[in-house]
């Protein structure tokens, strides 16, 4: 590493010297040719000062012989009085003549700077009138008078051609082995402009200089081409050698040490192996001693056995006797075992590998011992086959092993019993209990995950219609009956691959897992609803019900495979118990985009109401005589942010569902009394306002706290009933709340009169202000004589009553002049105005353009 640093010191200390050469000799030329045209200059400058009077014709070849070959001078003017009226050449630099220093912007200061200092002043680079760059040398020209007194006469101006003069002092010569940049602009060395070469040479660690100008300097800088190099030549050849050099004395110190270091190792491994075997042999002669397992050898060449004297005490051999033949153990072993246990011995023998063996030996009190042994054959160093091995007493072992058998016979018993008991617990778990059918879990675990069975490739859902009247009259014993009736009639009708499930309380599933139709499937669910309509004995009670079915079919391609068709049967059932029960219906795409279509607008009504997109539309109710506005009945209006405005028989079905027709009918009136307040300051007179109220808000005990709170004027609002079917019930709360709300000052009318189940006691009863009668019965009454004598009766029972009547529907004039000779009291309908917002019926009122229409 010190060498490398030393060598790449010497390289730059040569880089240097070798740049500040060349820069010099740059350096020489470019301050010798400045220099050189200055003094070039000077001369015509000593003549002018002589011959102040001097001509265009003189001026010019006195010029002429300095601009040449010999300079890098492109033009010289002479300015008498600041004005430069003397030029050459004059072509080309006509633009020049005729300029005034004193007016110039660009080059006043210059030039004044040249006459107050009265030395020459270097300007440059700069960009020329007459096109290009150059050098301008300003001389200010003083001459005397006749009292010998200086006077400014003028000033000459020479300009040098920067590209003559970059090329003759070799700044452009493509040999040069150096980049250079030069600053000074105007000859100021303390101006960082750097108007020659690249800027970013001067950050480079440059090698620097200076030309010397007469009126300043340029400072110069200068790098190798390609910047600075800071590999030396023949460093490769340098770090081979040191590493050579290196490697001659590292390399055997390092085999050396590595050498030392495996002896060293070697010998602690030796002493540590040392150390082991000496603790493995006290703990193999602890193990025995403590284990009282024998040891025992045979030499398979000379058949000479050697025992130990724990062998011959589990033999009973006296511990006197050499034992030292085969035969010794071979008669002492059991005479049941003998024949095996020799041929173990002789099998391990023949395959020179292990031995192991059980056997019981007789000894010589009679007694049976139960001897395990183990052992393996070997060759010593000799080439002698040996086999070595142990012994020892396992009788204890025998005796627990025969008791854990017993044992283990007894568990396994118990087991057996255990493992019925689980698979009816399983079963009962499984299975619902009344019917014997499967039940909802093993519905799911089994069938519509997939994976312990084949498939559902149908699925009928199947409820029972009327069970509650039967449960609820008859008894539970009664419905379980029913129950186990219906299981029985749905088994009957289905094959053995079918499925039959109880997954509810009246629910059942059949799920069919072969290939199948819808034809199979109708034939199927239409047997099934004929059957159950069958009465049903039971203590002396014929008991009827039905069943609504939904069906679907599996799709393969869903990925929660069964519990999606489970799914879509239970559509199906929900939309045939709908469509009137006792009937099955079919799963379908055009269901499915209805349920996710009622899902979305059920959704969007959820946010409308948060975000007050219920508003109310008025359509007017006009005098059937004076046709003057009477009043206005206010409509719900659903400004959809997609699907623009849309009528309530678009959304009223599934806000009804979803429970908020209440708080839509409270959204509608609160705004309808406050655009009164509206109507009211914009001084349009609306007698009375209509506002629709199912008769379900009727039955809320609290709908008069509701309502306070409201500025509600009496006899300026009425609430429309949209269900008459419960007014003849004798609803006490009903009545109430209607009692209640005409001492409040709130009308009751009667909606759509003459197509719910309104009686003429329900009149006499509700004594409603003002009855409507629909629309399907004022439409015909233009062809239809019967049709307009029944609108007339209509009239006559609300008049005797002492009821307005209104008439919805109006479609022409034709329509209003009937109903007005019939005596009708209000007109209602698009032949006049259709339902409007607020601000529309405004402007219909103070144009009045119903009575155009009329």
């Amino acid at each position: 590493m010190f060498a490398e640093y030393q060598n790449r010191i010497v390289h730059h200390q040569r880089l240097r010297a070798d740049v500040n050469e060349q820069l010099g000799l740059v350096r020489a030329r470019l301050e010798g040719n400045i220099n050189s045209n200055i003094q070039l200059v000077r001369g015509l400058v000593a003549v002018i000062a002589t011959q102040p009077d001097i001509d265009q014709r003189r001026f010019s070849r006195i010029a002429d012989s300095l601009i040449g070959s010999h300079s890098q001078l492109r033009n010289i003017a002479a300015a008498p009085d600041l004005v430069i009226s003397l030029m050459h050449p004059i072509e080309g630099n006509e633009k020049a003549i005729g300029l005034d220093y004193r007016n110039n912007e660009l080059q006043r200061e210059a030039a004044l700077r040249a006459v107050d200092t009265g030395e020459m002043i270097l300007a440059g680079p700069v960009n020329l009138l007459q096109g290009g760059r150059g050098f301008i040398g300003r001389f200010p020209v003083f001459t005397e008078d006749a009292e010998g007194n200086s006077m400014l006469w003028g000033l000459v101006s020479a300009v040098v051609d920067v590209d003559r003069l970059y090329a003759d002092s070799g700044l452009l010569d493509p040999d040069l082995s150096i980049e250079i940049a030069i600053s000074g602009r105007d000859a100021a060395a303390t101006d960082g402009t750097v108007f020659f070469g690249d800027e970013a040479i001067f950050g480079n660690d440059p090698v620097l200089s200076e030309v010397s100008l007469p009126s300043g300097r340029w400072r110069l800088a200068a790098v190798p081409k390609g910047g600075w190099s800071d590999v030396p030549e023949g460093v490769w050849q340098l770090r081979l050698f040191t590493v050579i050099a290196g490697l001659l004395v590292v390399l055997p110190i390092s085999i050396a040490g590595h050498l030392y270091d495996q002896r060293r190792s070697h010998i602690r491994e030796l002493g540590r192996r040392q150390d082991q075997l000496q603790k493995l042999s006290r703990r193999l002669k602890l193990a025995l001693d403590t284990s009282r397992i024998g040891i025992w050898e045979l030499n398979l060449d000379t058949r000479e056995m050697k025992w130990d004297d724990r062998m011959k005490e589990l033999y009973g051999v006296p511990s006197e006797v050499d034992a030292n033949e085969y035969d010794y153990w071979s008669n002492a072993l059991h005479p049941e075992d003998r024949e095996r246990a020799e041929e173990e011995f002789r099998e391990a023998i023949e395959a020179g590998g292990r031995y192991a063996s059980e056997f019981r030996v007789l000894l010589a009190d009679g007694m049976t011992r139960w001897i395990r042994a183990i052992g393996a054959v070997h060759n010593d160093i000799g080439g002698q086959r040996y086999i070595v091995g142990v012994n020892w007493d396992v009788s204890a072992d025998f005796e627990l092993k025969t008791r854990l058998l017993i044992a283990k016979q007894n568990a396994e018993i118990r087991n057996r019993e255990l493992e019925d008991a689980r698979a009816q617990m399983e079963r009962n778990s499984l299975h619902d209990s009344l019917t014997g059918l499967p039940n909802r879990r093993f519905l799911d675990e089994r069938l519509l995950d997939g994976r312990a069975g084949p498939k559902a490739t149908a699925l009928l859902h199947i409820d029972l219609d009327r069970f509650k009247q039967i449960n609820d009259t008859l008894g539970h014993a009664a419905g379980d009956a029913m129950l186990v009736h219906a299981a029985r009639v749905l088994r009957a009708n289905t094959r053995s691959e079918d499925f039959v499930a109880r997954i509810g309380g009246d629910e059942f599933v059949i799920a069919t897992t072969t290939l199948t139709d819808e034809a199979h499937l109708s034939a199927l669910a239409g047997r099934i609803i004929e059957q159950m309509r069958q009465p049903v004995p039971y203590e002396g009670h014929e008991c009827r019900f039905g069943v609504s079915i939904g069906v679907a079919m599996a799709d393969d391609s869903a990925s929660d495979y069964g519990r999606r068709l489970l799914i879509d049967a239970d559509i199906a059932l929900y939309r045939a118990k709908s469509n009137g029960r006792n009937r099955f219906e079919f799963f379908s795409a055009a269901l499915k985009a209805e349920i996710v279509r009622n899902k979305s607008v059920a959704d969007d009504i959820l946010n409308g109401l948060e975000r007050q997109e219920f508003l109310p539309w008025f359509q007017p109710q006009f005098d059937a005589k004076s046709l003057e506005i009477v009043g206005v009945e206010a409509l719900a209006r659903w400004e959809h942010p997609r699907e623009g405005v849309l009528a309530p028989e678009v959304f009223l079905k599934i806000a009804d569902e979803l429970n908020v027709v209440p708080l839509i009918d409270r959204t509608i009136l609160e705004q309808t009394l406050w655009q009164s307040k509206r109507w009211e300051a914009a001084g349009i007179s609306i007698p009375k306002m209509s506002v629709n109220v199912s008769a379900g808000q009727l039955q809320d005990v609290d709908l008069i706290t509701r309502l306070d709170g409201l500025a509600i004027e009496p006899n300026t609002l009425s609430f429309e009933l949209l269900e008459s079917i419960f007014l003849d019930e004798g609803n006490d709360t009903i009545a109430d709340n209607i009692e209640r709300l005409k001492k409040l000052g709130i009308d009751i009318e009667l909606d759509d009169f003459g197509t719910g189940y309104a009686s003429i006691i329900s009149l006499i009863h509700l004594r409603p202000s003002r009855l409507k009668i629909d629309r399907r019965l004022i439409t015909p009454i233009v062809e239809s004589d019967s049709q307009r004598r029944l609108v007339a009766s209509i009239i006559d029972i609300g008049q005797s009553l002492g009821v307005k009547v209104i008439a919805e529907g109006v479609e022409s004039m034709e329509h209003a002049r009937i109903l007005r000779d019939l005596g009708c009291d209000a007109l209602q309908g698009y032949a006049f105005a259709m339902p409007m917002p607020s601000e529309e019926l405004m402007k219909f009122v103070r144009e009045e353009r119903w009575r155009k229409v009329a």
